[in-house]
């Protein structure tokens, strides 16, 4: 009765930890954020992993960790790459 399907994309806020994604695209509004994640690795095309999720959601780009804010997170959309 229902097929089965699979989740391809999502925001960083619904993944756990260990899950791994591709960035597709950042709606973060204030441009200065969006320059300074750019900065620090967080582009387009890049993968990151999620490390910890609880006090702070904490995510691996390349050799960088970074702390991300619940609400910066539910803006920056990932291809979500199977484990």
């Amino acid at each position: 009765m229902f097929t089965p399907f699979t989740v391809n994309g999502s925001s960083l806020q619904l993944l756990k930890v260990g899950d791994r994604g591709i960035v597709k695209f950042c709606n973060i509004p204030d441009k200065n954020i969006l320059k300074k994640l750019q900065s620090l690795g967080l582009n387009t095309g890049v993968t990151i992993t999620i490390e910890q999720e609880f006090p702070t959601l904490m995510i691996q780009v390349g050799s960088i960790l970074l702390e991300i804010d619940k609400e910066l997170a539910r803006n920056i959309y990932v291809r979500v790459i199977n484990n």
